[in-house]
């Protein structure tokens, strides 16, 4: 009987873990996203250098948490976020606005379906 009790405490411990990894990713990456549509609002009104430090925020938040995030997400996931902010900066750097407001769509549409993919739904579980 006792060996029923401590399989129910760990699996009720990974349960936990799973519900606040995807509580905590949810947020991250609202937090995130919100980052970068500010950072596209500064650019279509011609502020590049405040975009430029909206998104250089998002990144360094996304730096700080990228040993966790390479730890809890599949790496080609983690790779692709970063190859969409090195897409982002580079037309950042030429002011380009189309090519830019492109680039940030695509990296603020990544973050949303990796929140979406790490959620705890059945269409996931399945």
């Amino acid at each position: 009987m006792k060996r029923i009790w401590i399989a129910l405490a760990i699996l009720l411990a990974v349960l936990c873990a799973t519900l606040y990894h995807s509580v905590y990713l949810s947020h991250f990456t609202q937090d995130l996203s919100s980052l970068l549509e500010a950072a596209e609002t500064e650019a279509e009104s011609g502020n590049w250098d405040k975009a430029a430090a909206l998104t250089q925020t998002a990144q360094d938040k996304w730096a700080q948490r990228e040993c966790y995030l390479h730890i809890t997400l599949r790496h080609d996931v983690t790779d692709n976020i970063y190859t969409d902010f090195r897409e982002v900066w580079e037309f950042l750097h030429c002011q380009e606005s189309g090519e830019y407001s492109a680039a940030n769509a695509r990296l603020i549409a990544g973050l949303e379906l990796l929140s979406e993919a790490e959620r705890l739904t059945l269409q996931n579980v399945l």
